[in-house]
């Protein structure tokens, strides 16, 4: 693994929720932390990475983390991977939130979670999901015989005996814990993007240093957002591996169609889009159309080209890994115009290779997004690039009166004109070029807004 890059530890107190599957665990942490991050949806199975989400409760504030269903005795090497997922998150637990079923009683599973349960130091609690009446919050006294910890009644559908179990959670946590830092807020947000099976959750893994998402050859494997905070020379980034992004026509209605929103609303919520590719693989509509998104969203991006490794064998010629590695290039830029701005990284995930170049290109896209200007350097540039390529259209010449940068993430300027519909693309993507010329701002899309004193306007961006 390349130096430079750790994993940067919260120092909240943790909360853990575990059960068997659909039990209404990943339920109980949406209720939990206030809004719908995980996936919910009666059918087993649908969590299978671990969540975290901060959450606050009488002044007290910790992470709560969602795990996915544990089952034991199954040999689904994905069964396999969601318990070991489990596992780490107990290993880092200061208060374990056990989610039986009060309709179902006590099961077999239960009893064997239960049984594993008994080696963890935290503390456990017990609640018994779906008592949504007094009838069925009998029936939970029941799962006292489990002998491991309170047991506690709850309905998370309807919000039902939650402020109990709340209660109990911040009287366990730590006496005394660490305040946390400010740098959670200040990290530079990186959502990880692109079509199933690319390699996002590969190189969260290879960056982390652990196995902190499920990794299978299964398109589709990873159904949540999943926020994990790094440091990168002393830097916070937050990372974002996400649901791999297909076309909302053919998976409408499924848990799939759930997994692109909170993959574009993971776009929403960052800085920079990683966008990942396939390096054994041609570029795909589904890269186009995540290259799209992320440009038209006005994000930072960076082009990542995983699974390089399949291509060139690291211990290649210089020579002849240089010369594929230009062709790959020059067939992205012809694919992926909206994104031209946009460094290239090559990688393998496999061999955590390319990995550091890759996310300090995104903290340099990030930084360029923030990038003012002056209004003087502005106004000349545009006056040098309107005289030594003047615009005329329809018998009437373009004049451009004033120029300002009204506005960053990304940088945009606004120009005033004589008229904006004399603009027309290619002029748009001449100025363009001409302020890139001047002021690269790799990684950094830029719109121009183009004014009249008519208010009359039109945009463009690149």
């Amino acid at each position: 693994m390349e130096t430079g890059l750790r994993e940067h530890r919260f120092k909240l107190p943790r909360v853990v929720i575990v059960g068997r599957p659909n039990v209404g665990k990943s339920s109980l942490f949406n209720r939990i932390a206030g809004k719908r991050v995980a996936v919910v949806q009666e059918k087993p199975g649908i969590t299978r990475d671990r969540l975290y989400e901060q959450a606050e409760w009488n002044g007290r504030r910790f992470e709560i983390v969602d795990t996915g269903g544990i089952l034991f005795g199954d040999d689904d090497p994905l069964v396999e991977q969601i318990r070991v997922q489990a596992e780490i998150a107990l290993s880092e637990a200061d208060v374990v939130v056990f989610v039986v079923d009060a309709v179902d009683g006590v099961v077999p599973p239960d009893e064997q979670l239960a049984e594993a349960l008994r080696s963890i130091e935290a503390p456990v609690l017990v609640a018994v999901n779906k008592s949504d009446s007094a009838e069925r919050d009998a029936l939970a006294t029941d799962f006292y015989r489990l002998g491991i910890g309170e047991v506690f009644p709850i309905s998370a559908l309807h919000n039902r005996g939650i402020a109990q179990l709340l209660d109990k959670i911040s009287e366990r946590l730590p006496a005394e814990t660490t305040p946390q830092d400010d740098s959670e807020r200040s990290a530079v947000r990186i959502a990880i993007v692109g079509r199933p099976n690319v390699g996002k959750s590969s190189i969260l893994n290879a960056l982390s240093g652990q196995q902190r998402v499920i990794v299978s050859e299964i398109p589709g494997t990873t159904r949540d957002a999943v926020d994990m905070q790094i440091e990168i020379c002393g830097e916070p980034v937050v990372l974002v591996d996400t649901a791999g992004i297909r076309r909302r026509g053919k998976i409408q209605g499924s848990v799939e169609y759930y997994m692109v929103l909170r993959a574009e609303r993971a776009m929403q919520r960052s800085d920079v889009a990683m966008i990942v590719l396939n390096g054994s693989e041609h570029v795909a509509d589904g890269d186009k159309r995540i290259a799209k998104a992320a440009h038209d969203l006005g994000k930072a991006c960076v082009l990542c080209v995983n699974k390089w490794d399949l291509v060139e064998p690291p211990d290649g010629l210089p020579q002849r890994r240089s010369q594929a590695k230009k062709r790959f290039a020059n067939d992205l830029r012809d694919q992926l115009p909206e994104v031209g701005y946009a460094p290239i990284c090559f990688v393998s995930a496999a061999h955590a290779t390319g990995l550091k170049a890759a996310v300090e290109a995104c903290l340099e896209g990030a930084e360029n997004q923030q990038f003012r200007i002056p209004t003087g350097a502005l106004n000349r540039l545009i006056r040098e690039a309107v005289f030594e390529r003047p615009l005329t259209r329809k018998g009437k010449s373009f004049k451009i009166y004033y120029a300002t940068q009204s506005g960053t993430a990304p940088p945009t300027f606004t120009l005033f004109c004589n008229d904006p519909d004399l603009v027309h693309f290619s002029y748009e993507r001449y100025l363009l070029n001409s302020i890139r010329k001047q002021f690269p701002l790799e990684g950094a899309p830029i719109r121009l807004m183009f004014r009249s004193s008519h208010e009359k306007s039109k945009a463009g961006v690149a």
